[in-house]
């Protein structure tokens, strides 16, 4: 059975091939060959890196799933490096791999090493369900990415259409969370992408017809009021005032009155509390509350974040939440903090030109149309660090779902095809415009 399936996968292949012919030049033809004869070596490749439990905390795991990549990026040419993070981050490094030339753009290609699985969560092997999805920690997010990427990258090293480009791979070890300060633990990150052209990143794939323009930022708020206190029964009098939990209620009504409206704008109040006493943990994120039904609350606190596509939609909130929060009740005062988390990746002119050439593409392979998918519908990742130094695409990874959950997909039907678009891309791009026609 499993022969047979594996037949009808090759049979599949070689349809797509032969419609995508009179669209493809010589090397595009030879690059799909290539991968589809070499299909097995990329999903046993997969295996391995899936089968090795890389929690970000997990710092032997993402080291040695590092490892994995990195034997195979110095057999195709690539000079590669560990990038030694300082100890007080507690994460284990980033593994980047370059090739050095002067042809077309420079490239700069993402992929990430971790995934969300820690080690006291139960482990998920990589296991076949049937001859289109497997499971497995990280099969999609973003192992599979990661996998389409170096998949691509060999394909066009042993067909020799890697001479004198400018790439550099990078795969972080801590995006699922990063190493605080966030500055510190992207700073080689941001200084080698400043040097390229153009990035493509390799998380997880909406389908063969959909990539990502852009990615929401996210920041974080802070509500800290003080109010008089005094017995209940004075509540509500000009002497006694509000309290501080009805004035954190009248603020986090009015962000939800006042801002739930703006397209791709989205705020929570993920954490409150109120009352006598309360202690809030240097972090920021526990409360220890004390408080009795007949004393009016003195203090409340209030932690939430807030989602952005760009900068400019993210301060005009803040100055919305800031006058939001002036106009405190009788006997109230509250003040906001905001923290920055990671930025936008805006929906550019430069970014939807990616996506016309992938569409190009994806026609001459014969698997449709690739449109840019809804702006707002992804959250930050690690391009999004980026995004404003160069044009850049993102969602070229698997494609598959439940990412970040038990049971995490690959569809290993779209796969190859996904490894081919990929390789045909970072070809095109390398090129000079008449070489590719």
């Amino acid at each position: 059975m499993e022969k047979l399936t594996r037949n009808l996968l090759l049979a599949l292949l070689v349809f797509i091939s032969n419609t995508a012919a009179a669209q493809l030049n010589k090397d595009e033809k030879k690059i799909i060959e290539y991968i589809n004869a070499h299909l097995k070596e990329s999903e046993d490749l997969l295996i391995e890196s899936v089968n090795i439990n890389s929690g970000t905390l997990n710092v032997d795991g993402v080291k040695k799933v590092g490892a994995v990549y990195r034997k195979v990026l110095d057999q195709i040419g690539f000079e590669t490096e560990w990038v030694v993070l300082p100890d007080s981050l507690k994460r284990a490094g980033h593994l980047v791999a370059t090739v050095r030339g002067k042809q077309g753009k420079k490239l700069f290609l993402i992929g990430h090493l971790d995934t969300v699985f820690e080690l006291d969560m139960a482990f998920a092997p990589y296991t076949k369900l049937n001859d289109s999805t497997a499971t497995g920690q990280g099969v999609n997010d973003m192992k599979g990415g990661n996998v389409i990427m170096i998949g691509a990258l060999k394909a066009l090293y042993e067909l020799g259409l890697l001479k004198n480009t400018q790439i550099v791979a990078y795969f972080t070890g801590d995006e699922e969370s990063s190493g605080s300060p966030h500055d510190v633990a992207r700073q080689d990150f941001i200084e080698r992408a400043k040097t390229s052209d153009i990035s493509l990143g390799f998380e997880s794939a909406q389908g063969l017809n959909t990539v990502v323009v852009a990615r929401r930022g996210a920041s974080g708020w802070k509500l800290n009021v003080e109010a008089k206190t005094g017995h209940s029964q004075g509540i509500f009098s000009e002497s006694a005032g509000y309290g501080a939990i009805y004035e954190a209620a009248r603020v986090i009504n009015e962000f939800r009155t006042q801002l739930t409206n703006e397209k791709y704008l989205t705020f929570n109040a993920g954490l409150i509390s109120g009352g006598s006493e309360i202690k809030v943990d240097p972090s920021g994120t526990r409360v220890e509350a004390i408080g009795k039904i007949n004393i009016i609350s003195p203090a409340a606190y209030v932690a939430g974040d807030l989602r952005f596509l760009s900068e400019a939609q993210r301060d005009k909130a803040r100055e919305k939440m800031r006058l939001i929060v002036g106009q405190s009740l009788n006997g109230t005062k509250s003040s906001i903090s905001f923290s920055d988390g990671l930025p936008a990746m805006e929906p550019t002119e430069g970014n939807y030109s990616l996506v016309k050439i992938m569409d190009g593409i994806s026609k001459d392979m014969g698997i449709g149309s690739t449109l840019a998918g809804d702006p707002g519908s992804r959250g930050a990742g690690d391009i999004s660090d980026i995004a404003k130094y160069v044009d850049a695409l993102d969602g070229l990874g698997a494609s598959g779902g439940g990412a970040h959950k038990p049971g995490e997909t690959i569809n290993l039907k779209e796969f190859p095809i996904l490894i081919q678009r990929a390789a045909i891309m970072i070809y095109r791009l390398t090129r000079k415009h008449d070489e590719v026609k």
